[in-house]
């Protein structure tokens, strides 16, 4: 879970709507309520440790005359929220390769078709090594890991000893440059950019049919990732903010940490070698995401909810090979709306829209949690990681954090608003649930049963 890196190539729009004290503040109550989620998935994970995960969940523990339906809408939004991650972390990517193509070549103007033809280059060659070469992907996923340590080290080493130094006032400082004179909105639309730092953590439930003792080893490696991820985003922030210089000088770039940096270090050389290291770990993370939104795709269509052509397992390669180029076309396919575009506008709607579809499958499985907790059906059957007694409260808070940022999701950045600054992720995740919808009344309301309950009890088995 790239984090630290996170709060460093997506602090634009902390430091736009609302500036430092957003960008601190808002990290600190994100922080905790990432915790409650993964607490509250993690529990459940435990339960039943299945690639399907979301969907799962709801169809066990939510009411019986809504279980079918939620699981449905459950299924489609826990996909099509991934898919969209998927895409704007293959975004983050490239826009940090742009960077630096335009920090060595002063001519080269980033953003647009430029980063659409970046992307689908890129989603393809991950999506054949996702099929031929899975086997050196864990590999790929060590040396990320280990770059992930130590180039948090150097950043916060360059950052803290060279750079200048602001006084403790500035990270009371507020700026809002998008033109909303509402601080209330503009500060929880700031908070977003740490919301979609922290999505995503969840990815490793959709492998947990390839994991040992998935019951215990899934929820404990999703909780400690969260935590302590967040306190190296925590330093991050900290660090960031006490040494970047002017705010305007960073917003009037196309890499806030490329100025950051290059005015800290004085060095073309250094600056890009820097930025390659955060390049290699979002790419790695964008590697090992195309595997895991493919299994989440496979389990979908293994349970019905999409095609069973997308279920195919490849006989040599052992890997869902349709669901991998489905996954990776869809994925090409969003970054499109870069087409266009001059800027990353785009970009800032596919964040929402992942964070939006994800946030409303945490909800959904949050919500069958409690209603099992408090229903007179009897207590939980919990799994060998729990929350105990505490778990309620959890939930709970859980709950309300996620429905609390889903609020704000679809707003816009920046006011006025125009075709070209809207926020499309509220009509498009509107269209999403309405397809599923009308999948639901054409066809699953009669012919679907629900999930695959004889897989899950082979896959419990083998857990």
């Amino acid at each position: 879970m790239a984090l630290w890196e996170g709060m460093c190539t997506n602090m634009y729009f902390a430091l736009y709507n609302g500036g430092p004290q957003t960008f601190i503040f808002s990290f600190i109550i994100v922080f905790f309520g990432a915790i409650a989620q993964a607490a509250s998935l993690g529990e459940m994970a435990s339960i039943q440790p299945v690639a399907g995960a979301q969907y799962h969940w709801t169809y066990h523990l939510a009411p019986a005359g809504v279980k079918r339906f939620a699981t449905w809408i459950q299924g489609w939004s826990t996909w099509f929220g991934y898919v969209s991650l998927l895409a704007g972390i293959a975004n983050v990517t490239v826009i940090l390769l742009e960077s630096m193509i335009q920090l060595n070549h002063e001519g080269y103007v980033p953003g647009g078709w430029h980063t659409s033809v970046l992307v689908i280059a890129m989603c393809v060659l991950q999506g054949m090594m996702n099929t031929f070469s899975f086997r050196i992907i864990p590999w790929v996923e060590l040396v990320a890991g280990v770059l992930h340590v130590c180039l948090f080290v150097i950043f916060v080493v360059v950052l803290a000893v060279m750079g200048t130094r602001h006084q403790g006032s500035f990270f009371l400082e507020r700026n809002i440059a998008s033109g909303w004179t509402d601080t209330f909105i503009a500060w929880n639309l700031g908070m977003l950019t740490c919301v979609w730092s922290f999505t995503g953590f969840d990815s490793a439930i959709h492998m947990s049919e390839e994991t040992r003792k998935a019951k215990s080893a899934v929820p404990r490696a999703m909780f400690w990732s969260i935590f302590m991820n967040g306190c190296l985003g925590f330093v991050m922030v900290c660090v960031i903010l006490v040494s970047m210089g002017s705010i305007d000088d960073a917003l009037n770039s196309a890499s806030p940490i490329l100025t950051i940096l290059l005015s800290i270090t004085g060095s073309e050389g250094a600056t890009t070698a820097m930025i390659t290291g955060l390049f290699v770990v979002s790419f790695s993370v964008n590697l090992a995401n195309i595997a895991s939104v493919s299994r989440l795709t496979w389990a979908w269509s293994r349970d019905g909810g999409m095609p069973a052509y997308l279920a195919y397992v490849h006989p040599k390669h052992r890997v869902p090979i349709r669901a991998i180029v489905v996954t990776v076309f869809i994925v090409c396919a969003l970054c499109l709306l870069n087409i266009g575009s001059s800027s990353y506008v785009a970009f800032g709607a596919i964040t929402s829209l992942s964070s939006m579809a994800l946030y409303l499958s945490y909800a959904i499985a949050i919500s069958s949690m409690l209603y099992a907790r408090w229903s007179t059906l009897g207590a939980v059957e919990l799994g060998e990681w729990n929350l105990g007694r505490s778990g309620v409260y959890i939930n709970c808070f859980a709950l309300t954090y996620t429905l609390y940022v889903i609020v704000f999701l679809p707003f816009p950045s920046t006011v006025p608003v125009t075709a070209d600054n809207m926020n499309y992720c509220g009509p498009v995740m509107v269209f999403v649930l309405l397809v599923a919808v009308f999948l639901w009344f054409i066809k699953a309301r009669k012919k679907w049963a629900g999930p695959n309950l004889t897989i899950l009890d082979l896959v419990l088995d083998n857990s």
